[in-house]
Protein backbone atom coordinates (compact mmCIF):
# COMPACT_ATOMS: atom_id res chain seq x y z
CA UNK A 1 0.00 0.00 0.00
CA UNK A 2 1.37 2.97 -0.92
CA UNK A 3 1.62 6.74 1.67
CA UNK A 4 -1.40 8.93 1.28
CA UNK A 5 -0.42 12.40 -0.37
CA UNK A 6 -1.90 15.67 1.44
CA UNK A 7 -1.73 18.97 0.60
CA UNK A 8 -2.41 21.55 3.36
CA UNK A 9 -2.92 25.11 3.17
CA UNK A 10 -3.41 28.36 5.53
CA UNK A 11 -2.69 31.88 5.84
CA UNK A 12 -1.17 32.91 8.58
CA UNK A 13 -3.27 35.39 10.71
CA UNK A 14 -2.16 38.76 11.13
CA UNK A 15 -2.32 38.42 15.18
CA UNK A 16 0.48 35.53 14.82
CA UNK A 17 3.14 38.49 13.73
CA UNK A 18 6.16 37.73 15.11
CA UNK A 19 5.64 34.28 16.49
CA UNK A 20 7.84 30.98 15.97
CA UNK A 21 6.69 29.02 12.67
CA UNK A 22 6.22 25.94 14.74
CA UNK A 23 4.01 27.78 16.85
CA UNK A 24 1.90 29.20 14.33
CA UNK A 25 1.66 25.68 12.75
CA UNK A 26 0.54 23.86 15.54
CA UNK A 27 -2.28 25.92 15.81
CA UNK A 28 -2.76 26.12 11.85
CA UNK A 29 -2.80 22.41 11.42
CA UNK A 30 -3.95 20.89 15.11
CA UNK A 31 -4.74 17.56 13.46
CA UNK A 32 -0.88 16.83 13.87
CA UNK A 33 1.43 16.78 16.51
CA UNK A 34 3.76 19.40 17.11
CA UNK A 35 6.62 17.35 16.59
CA UNK A 36 5.40 15.64 13.36
CA UNK A 37 5.01 19.13 11.91
CA UNK A 38 8.31 20.26 12.99
CA UNK A 39 10.12 17.41 10.95
CA UNK A 40 7.74 18.68 7.89
CA UNK A 41 9.32 21.84 8.54
CA UNK A 42 13.36 20.61 8.46
CA UNK A 43 12.70 18.07 5.76
CA UNK A 44 11.48 21.35 3.30
CA UNK A 45 7.84 20.53 2.73
CA UNK A 46 6.91 23.57 4.62
CA UNK A 47 6.70 26.27 2.10
CA UNK A 48 5.59 29.73 3.23
CA UNK A 49 5.12 32.14 0.31
CA UNK A 50 6.83 29.65 -2.11
CA UNK A 51 10.43 29.34 0.40
CA UNK A 52 11.19 26.76 3.13
CA UNK A 53 11.64 28.47 6.56
CA UNK A 54 13.37 26.70 10.20
CA UNK A 55 11.21 26.13 12.90
CA UNK A 56 12.02 28.74 15.13
CA UNK A 57 11.92 31.60 12.42
CA UNK A 58 9.54 34.55 12.98
CA UNK A 59 6.12 35.14 10.90
CA UNK A 60 5.07 38.91 9.99
CA UNK A 61 1.22 37.40 9.38
CA UNK A 62 -0.68 37.35 5.97
CA UNK A 63 1.44 34.69 4.60
CA UNK A 64 0.47 31.85 2.65
CA UNK A 65 1.21 28.13 4.01
CA UNK A 66 1.63 24.87 1.83
CA UNK A 67 2.16 21.59 3.65
CA UNK A 68 3.00 18.83 0.75
CA UNK A 69 3.06 15.56 2.58
CA UNK A 70 3.52 11.84 1.86
CA UNK A 71 2.45 10.60 5.08
CA UNK A 72 4.36 7.06 4.90
CA UNK A 73 3.60 3.66 5.96
CA UNK A 74 4.62 3.60 9.55
CA UNK A 75 4.67 0.17 10.40
CA UNK A 76 6.69 -2.49 9.46
CA UNK A 77 4.45 -5.25 10.16
CA UNK A 78 2.45 -7.53 8.46
CA UNK A 79 -1.21 -7.72 8.10
CA UNK A 80 -2.81 -11.21 9.66
CA UNK A 81 -6.51 -12.54 9.37
CA UNK A 82 -7.21 -12.45 13.10
CA UNK A 83 -10.66 -12.34 14.04
CA UNK A 84 -11.73 -9.18 15.71
CA UNK A 85 -14.84 -8.38 18.27
CA UNK A 86 -15.54 -5.00 17.04
CA UNK A 87 -17.86 -2.55 19.40
CA UNK A 88 -18.18 0.03 16.93
CA UNK A 89 -16.29 1.56 14.04
CA UNK A 90 -16.93 4.98 11.84
CA UNK A 91 -14.68 6.53 9.49
CA UNK A 92 -12.40 8.01 12.44
CA UNK A 93 -12.59 4.96 15.58
CA UNK A 94 -13.07 1.54 15.72
CA UNK A 95 -13.55 0.11 19.38
CA UNK A 96 -13.16 -3.43 19.86
CA UNK A 97 -13.53 -6.06 22.91
CA UNK A 98 -9.82 -7.71 22.85
CA UNK A 99 -10.04 -11.13 24.37
CA UNK A 100 -7.63 -12.43 26.64
CA UNK A 101 -4.46 -13.93 25.40
CA UNK A 102 -3.92 -11.70 22.25
CA UNK A 103 -1.14 -9.09 22.67
CA UNK A 104 -1.47 -5.72 21.59
CA UNK A 105 1.47 -4.36 20.08
CA UNK A 106 4.42 -6.71 18.69
CA UNK A 107 7.69 -6.95 20.99
CA UNK A 108 9.94 -9.01 21.34
CA UNK A 109 8.80 -12.78 21.86
CA UNK A 110 5.35 -11.87 20.06
CA UNK A 111 6.48 -9.98 16.47
CA UNK A 112 3.04 -12.01 14.59
CA UNK A 113 -0.45 -12.61 15.96
CA UNK A 114 -1.07 -9.17 17.43
CA UNK A 115 -3.85 -6.94 17.66
CA UNK A 116 -2.30 -4.76 15.61
CA UNK A 117 -1.55 -7.39 12.67
CA UNK A 118 -5.37 -8.08 12.88
CA UNK A 119 -5.87 -4.46 12.57
CA UNK A 120 -4.11 -3.95 9.33
CA UNK A 121 -5.83 -6.40 7.71
CA UNK A 122 -8.87 -5.04 8.66
CA UNK A 123 -8.04 -1.57 7.91
CA UNK A 124 -4.81 -1.82 5.47
CA UNK A 125 -5.26 2.40 5.51
CA UNK A 126 -3.86 2.21 9.56
CA UNK A 127 -0.71 1.08 7.91
CA UNK A 128 -0.12 5.36 7.22
CA UNK A 129 -0.81 5.94 11.12
CA UNK A 130 1.56 5.43 13.83
CA UNK A 131 1.52 2.05 15.83
CA UNK A 132 -1.59 1.25 13.39
CA UNK A 133 -4.28 4.00 15.16
CA UNK A 134 -3.45 2.12 18.74
CA UNK A 135 -3.93 5.14 21.43
CA UNK A 136 -4.14 2.84 24.46
CA UNK A 137 -3.18 -0.76 25.16
CA UNK A 138 -4.35 -3.47 27.71
CA UNK A 139 -1.90 -6.26 28.94
CA UNK A 140 -2.10 -9.51 27.50
CA UNK A 141 -4.57 -11.18 29.41
CA UNK A 142 -6.25 -8.17 30.35
CA UNK A 143 -9.69 -8.21 28.27
CA UNK A 144 -12.17 -5.69 27.28
CA UNK A 145 -12.24 -1.74 25.75
CA UNK A 146 -9.75 -0.34 23.32
CA UNK A 147 -10.13 2.50 21.03
CA UNK A 148 -8.11 2.49 17.87
CA UNK A 149 -7.98 5.77 15.67
CA UNK A 150 -8.70 4.90 12.39
CA UNK A 151 -6.86 8.47 10.82
CA UNK A 152 -3.79 10.75 11.88
CA UNK A 153 -5.97 13.98 13.15
CA UNK A 154 -8.12 11.52 15.16
CA UNK A 155 -5.20 9.94 16.79
CA UNK A 156 -4.10 13.21 17.77
CA UNK A 157 -7.00 14.39 19.32
CA UNK A 158 -7.06 10.95 21.39
CA UNK A 159 -3.85 11.36 22.54
CA UNK A 160 -5.15 14.80 24.19
CA UNK A 161 -7.66 13.51 25.31
CA UNK A 162 -5.64 10.66 27.35
CA UNK A 163 -3.11 13.12 28.35
CA UNK A 164 -5.69 15.20 29.38
CA UNK A 165 -7.48 12.24 31.37
CA UNK A 166 -10.77 13.05 29.88
CA UNK A 167 -11.28 9.19 28.73
CA UNK A 168 -13.15 7.93 31.01
CA UNK A 169 -12.23 4.02 32.04
CA UNK A 170 -13.57 1.34 33.87
CA UNK A 171 -12.59 -2.02 34.85
CA UNK A 172 -14.34 -5.15 36.92
CA UNK A 173 -11.32 -6.80 38.67
CA UNK A 174 -11.57 -9.56 41.41
CA UNK A 175 -8.84 -9.34 43.86
CA UNK A 176 -7.86 -11.95 46.89
CA UNK A 177 -8.82 -10.73 50.43
CA UNK A 178 -12.14 -8.96 51.60
CA UNK A 179 -12.26 -5.39 51.34
CA UNK A 180 -14.07 -2.73 53.76
CA UNK A 181 -14.82 -0.50 51.45
CA UNK A 182 -13.72 1.59 48.53
CA UNK A 183 -10.80 4.09 48.05
CA UNK A 184 -8.49 5.73 46.02
CA UNK A 185 -4.61 4.74 45.20
CA UNK A 186 -2.05 7.87 44.76
CA UNK A 187 1.04 5.95 44.50
CA UNK A 188 3.28 6.79 41.84
CA UNK A 189 4.66 4.12 39.76
CA UNK A 190 8.22 2.91 37.52
CA UNK A 191 10.32 -0.02 36.63
CA UNK A 192 11.04 -2.54 39.89
CA UNK A 193 14.66 -1.35 40.83
CA UNK A 194 15.27 -5.16 40.76
CA UNK A 195 13.64 -6.93 38.41
CA UNK A 196 13.02 -4.79 35.28
CA UNK A 197 10.01 -6.43 33.49
CA UNK A 198 7.92 -5.75 36.42
CA UNK A 199 6.27 -2.34 37.67
CA UNK A 200 6.28 -1.04 40.88
CA UNK A 201 5.26 1.61 43.47
CA UNK A 202 8.37 3.84 43.29
CA UNK A 203 8.01 6.99 45.50
CA UNK A 204 11.59 8.45 44.14
CA UNK A 205 11.24 9.25 40.07
CA UNK A 206 7.96 7.17 39.44
CA UNK A 207 5.63 9.06 37.40
CA UNK A 208 2.01 9.76 38.96
CA UNK A 209 -0.48 6.66 39.28
CA UNK A 210 -4.00 7.31 40.39
CA UNK A 211 -6.37 4.92 40.78
CA UNK A 212 -9.70 4.46 42.29
CA UNK A 213 -12.02 1.71 43.25
CA UNK A 214 -14.66 0.84 44.87
CA UNK A 215 -16.53 -2.43 46.41
CA UNK A 216 -19.44 -3.95 43.94
CA UNK A 217 -19.62 -7.80 45.80
CA UNK A 218 -17.68 -9.43 48.82
CA UNK A 219 -17.03 -13.09 49.13
CA UNK A 220 -15.61 -15.24 52.20
CA UNK A 221 -11.97 -14.27 51.47
CA UNK A 222 -12.06 -11.95 47.60
CA UNK A 223 -13.84 -8.80 46.64
CA UNK A 224 -15.41 -8.03 43.03
CA UNK A 225 -14.11 -4.56 42.67
CA UNK A 226 -14.86 -1.55 40.07
CA UNK A 227 -11.93 0.29 39.07
CA UNK A 228 -11.38 3.51 37.17
CA UNK A 229 -8.12 4.72 36.03
CA UNK A 230 -7.07 8.65 36.63
CA UNK A 231 -3.92 7.67 35.21
CA UNK A 232 -2.66 4.69 32.46
CA UNK A 233 0.63 3.36 33.77
CA UNK A 234 2.13 -0.06 32.90
CA UNK A 235 0.17 -2.80 34.82
CA UNK A 236 -1.09 -0.01 36.98
CA UNK A 237 -4.20 -1.90 38.60
CA UNK A 238 -2.42 -4.83 39.19
CA UNK A 239 0.04 -2.76 40.92
CA UNK A 240 -1.80 -0.84 43.10
CA UNK A 241 -3.81 -3.31 44.12
CA UNK A 242 -1.13 -5.58 45.37
CA UNK A 243 0.63 -2.32 46.89
CA UNK A 244 -2.40 -2.83 48.98
CA UNK A 245 -1.69 -6.54 49.75
CA UNK A 246 -5.20 -7.15 47.66
CA UNK A 247 -3.67 -8.56 44.41
CA UNK A 248 -5.87 -10.01 41.59
CA UNK A 249 -6.79 -13.22 41.86
CA UNK A 250 -4.49 -15.32 38.60
CA UNK A 251 -2.20 -12.66 38.60
CA UNK A 252 0.64 -14.49 37.79
CA UNK A 253 3.24 -11.58 38.15
CA UNK A 254 1.87 -9.85 41.12
CA UNK A 255 -0.37 -12.03 42.54
CA UNK A 256 1.63 -13.91 44.81
CA UNK A 257 0.82 -17.53 46.13
CA UNK A 258 -2.42 -18.83 45.74
CA UNK A 259 -4.58 -18.04 48.30
CA UNK A 260 -7.88 -20.79 49.81
CA UNK A 261 -10.52 -20.00 51.96
CA UNK A 262 -11.10 -21.92 55.10
CA UNK A 263 -12.89 -24.98 54.48
CA UNK A 264 -12.73 -24.30 50.73
CA UNK A 265 -14.66 -26.46 48.51
CA UNK A 266 -13.40 -28.43 45.51
CA UNK A 267 -15.45 -26.84 43.10
CA UNK A 268 -13.90 -23.04 44.15
CA UNK A 269 -10.26 -24.84 44.87
CA UNK A 270 -10.31 -25.94 41.12
CA UNK A 271 -11.94 -22.64 40.22
CA UNK A 272 -8.67 -20.66 41.80
CA UNK A 273 -6.52 -23.39 40.68
CA UNK A 274 -7.10 -22.95 36.66
CA UNK A 275 -7.47 -19.30 36.92
CA UNK A 276 -4.25 -18.41 35.23
CA UNK A 277 -4.78 -14.77 34.25
CA UNK A 278 -5.17 -11.48 36.12
CA UNK A 279 -9.05 -10.96 36.80
CA UNK A 280 -9.38 -8.13 35.22
CA UNK A 281 -11.78 -6.42 32.42
CA UNK A 282 -11.92 -3.01 30.89
CA UNK A 283 -15.87 -3.33 30.88
CA UNK A 284 -16.55 0.53 30.14
CA UNK A 285 -14.72 3.50 27.92
CA UNK A 286 -16.20 6.88 27.74
CA UNK A 287 -14.48 9.46 25.11
CA UNK A 288 -15.12 12.58 23.01
CA UNK A 289 -15.64 11.63 19.26
CA UNK A 290 -12.66 13.45 17.47
CA UNK A 291 -14.83 14.55 14.45
CA UNK A 292 -17.96 15.23 16.10
CA UNK A 293 -17.09 16.25 19.43
CA UNK A 294 -19.81 14.18 20.87
CA UNK A 295 -19.22 11.90 24.15
CA UNK A 296 -19.60 8.77 23.48
CA UNK A 297 -19.34 5.51 26.02
CA UNK A 298 -19.52 1.67 25.31
CA UNK A 299 -19.86 -1.18 27.55
CA UNK A 300 -18.89 -4.87 27.17
CA UNK A 301 -19.98 -8.14 30.02
CA UNK A 302 -17.21 -9.49 31.49
CA UNK A 303 -15.88 -12.75 29.66
CA UNK A 304 -16.96 -16.18 30.56
CA UNK A 305 -14.14 -17.00 32.63
CA UNK A 306 -14.37 -14.07 35.20
CA UNK A 307 -18.36 -14.37 35.04
CA UNK A 308 -17.96 -18.54 36.25
CA UNK A 309 -15.38 -16.85 38.93
CA UNK A 310 -18.20 -14.58 40.66
CA UNK A 311 -20.75 -17.36 40.54
CA UNK A 312 -18.44 -20.04 41.71
CA UNK A 313 -17.46 -17.65 44.93
CA UNK A 314 -21.20 -16.44 45.07
CA UNK A 315 -21.92 -20.44 45.63
CA UNK A 316 -19.03 -21.61 48.13
CA UNK A 317 -20.57 -18.24 50.24
CA UNK A 318 -23.98 -18.97 50.58
CA UNK A 319 -22.92 -22.77 51.29
CA UNK A 320 -20.82 -21.56 53.83
CA UNK A 321 -23.36 -19.24 55.41
CA UNK A 322 -26.33 -21.55 54.78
Amino acid sequence: MQGESRVLQAVVPDEAAGRRLDQVLAELFSDFSRSRLQQWVKEGKVLVDGKPMRPRDKLFGGENVVVQVTLELETPFAPEPIPLDIVYEDEALLVINKPAGLVVHPAAGNWQGTLLNALLHHAPQLATVPRAGIVHRLDKETTGLLVVAKTLEAQTALVEQLQARSFTREYDAVVNGVLTGGGTVDEPMGRHPVDRKRMAVVRSGGKEAVTHYRVEERFRAHTHIKVRLDTGRTHQIRVHMAHLRYPLVGDPVYGGRLRLPPACGERLQETLRRFHRQALHAARLGLQHPQSGEYMEWQVPMPEDMQNLLAVLREDKQQVQG
